[in-house]
């Protein structure tokens, strides 16, 4: 499959600034379905064209566990996966050209924001619904649109037209805007996916379809498809993008919009590094993710050979389904494989399972807690799984203040229970710490603000103590629940 992006602007050679790649080059990613390459089939000063190539494995295509064709017997043989635009395009976009999507260039930064003339040319790209949605889909976002269509066999013209099509794009609009439009409405066209859907495909939607796709005329169709037909998701996408949906009343949003609200800062992927490194500081080699949810940390812990054991629990079913969908769960290497478990359960009630692990980490899930459960989680973290060290983290209240699209007041996700100033979780921690026998220490997650702090605050408790000292809490709360 093919793109190339072509551009006038004067020099033209100004685009492998933009697309950080330098045209002389031929430059190479790996990807979990094949290779993508992007080259410069031309850079002069007058015009540039910069190309993206994605080779796709077939026999891998076969080996990858998904759920059986439904088309013919020999669909999984027979597709135009390996040479129509699809969502291993879009995916190998991302992949390849991700600072460029996300509008950064410290070369030419004032290039970024300013409108070019751009060529999208892609030659095969499948359209379930013909040349009538390619119009509806791209000419409300101001492209020119020059369509050719694909007969399903050129040696036998009786046979008919295919869905596929030849689509060249032309408008002046900024990269980032272009290749966002790309990564939407490419799988938007093709009505597939080859990769899992859950939330947080709700949250890439809301991302890259900031500033245009509230407006589209399409936006319902373009919602539909891009999360593959859920409707619950597709009605809370289309919520966010609207004026009324201020409040969302679900999960998928609730995160979605939490993970909008943190996104600039990358806050999520520096919070799990954090979390991983002192996870690893620690020395242990059995680790418990209490709370695991879609298994984002548990992917990080399998990285790391350090954990010989690594056990995941969540209260959801749903969110254990998708995090062995995340971590690939059946086609792990055995070694791997043996390493890890995933649990559902409870994390307020005695579960022995729970018990003999060196670390757990609880990550951004005390928050989601009522008051009085609160106090049931802290008494069996602390004294029933009762590892040697603990990590758990927390967002800083007194930082919202410097979300600018938090409401004042408002917590940055809807499910919170409560979000604790540095003061209360401080003292939440320390009561926890001398009660069971575990001395803490506090760490800033994120940029930290002179007067507010870091957003997300973590403490890291550890004890030596398991002789006399850490069996008298314990006993005392069996012998409580034995009355």
């Amino acid at each position: 499959m093919f793109l190339s992006i072509s551009t006038t602007h004067q020099p033209a050679s100004d685009l492998g600034f933009l697309l950080h790649k330098h045209p002389d080059k031929i430059h190479e990613r790996s990807q979990s379905f094949g290779k993508a390459r992007v080259f410069f089939p031309e850079a002069s000063v007058e015009r540039c064209t910069a190309a993206l190539a994605v080779e796709v494995d077939p026999i891998g295509l076969i080996r990858r566990k998904g759920p059986p064709g439904q088309g013919f017997a020999l669909e999984q043989y027979v597709n135009d996966r390996p040479y129509a635009a699809s969502s291993f395009l879009a995916v190998a976009l991302v992949d390849c050209f991700s600072t460029a999507l996300a509008g950064r260039c410290k070369d030419r930064p004032e290039l970024v924001a300013t409108p070019i003339p751009l060529e999208l040319f892609l030659p095969a790209i499948p359209c379930r619904g013909g040349l009538a949605l390619l119009e509806r889909l791209f000419a409300p976002l101001g492209y020119a649109i020059d369509i050719t269509e694909r007969p399903l066999d050129e040696e036998f013209p009786s046979w008919g037209p295919s869905r596929h099509y030849g689509l060249k794009l032309s408008g002046t609009l900024t990269l980032s805007d272009a290749l966002s439009h790309l990564y939407v409405l490419i799988p938007v066209l093709d009505d597939d996916k080859h990769y899992w859907i859950g939330e947080d495909e709700v949250a890439k939607l809301l991302r890259h379809g900031e500033g245009w796709l509230g407006a589209h005329p399409e936006k319902g169709l373009i919602t539909k498809r891009f999360l593959m037909h859920r409707a619950r998701l597709s009605r809370l996408a289309l919520e966010s993008l609207s004026d009324e949906g201020a409040t969302p009343p679900d999960d998928a949003v609730l995160d979605a919009a939490e993970e909008a609200t943190e996104e600039k800062l990358s806050l999520n992927e520096v919070r799990l590094r954090e979390v991983v490194d002192a996870l690893v500081e620690s020395g242990a080699t059995s680790v418990l993710d209490l709370g695991c949810g879609e298994g984002r940390l548990l992917k990080r812990l399998l990285g790391k050979r350090q954990f010989a054991k690594i056990t995941g629990v969540d209260v959801s079913p749903r969110c254990l389904e998708i995090a062995a969908e995340r971590l690939d769960l059946e086609r792990l290497p055995e070694l791997k494989r043996q390493r890890l478990q995933l649990l559902q359960g409870s994390l307020t009630y005695r579960d022995q399972r729970l018990e003999g692990h060196d670390a757990a980490a609880c990550v951004e899930v005390i928050e989601h807690l009522d008051a009085h459960r609160l106090s049931f989680f802290t008494r069996n973290l602390f004294v029933f799984i009762r590892p040697r060290v603990i990590v758990l983290s927390t967002p800083n209240r007194d930082y919202n203040v410097l979300f600018p699209q938090l409401a004042a007041g408002r917590f940055r996700h809807g499910d919170h229970r409560f979000e604790w100033s540095r003061v209360e979780f401080q003292q939440w921690a320390e009561a926890a710490a001398s009660q069971y026998g575990y001395q803490v220490a506090f760490r800033p997650v994120g940029p930290v603000d002179p007067e507010h702090g870091a957003p997300t605050q973590m403490a890291v408790f550890e004890t030596n103590d398991f002789t006399t000292k850490a069996r008298s809490p314990r006993k005392e709360c069996e012998e409580t629940e034995a009355g």
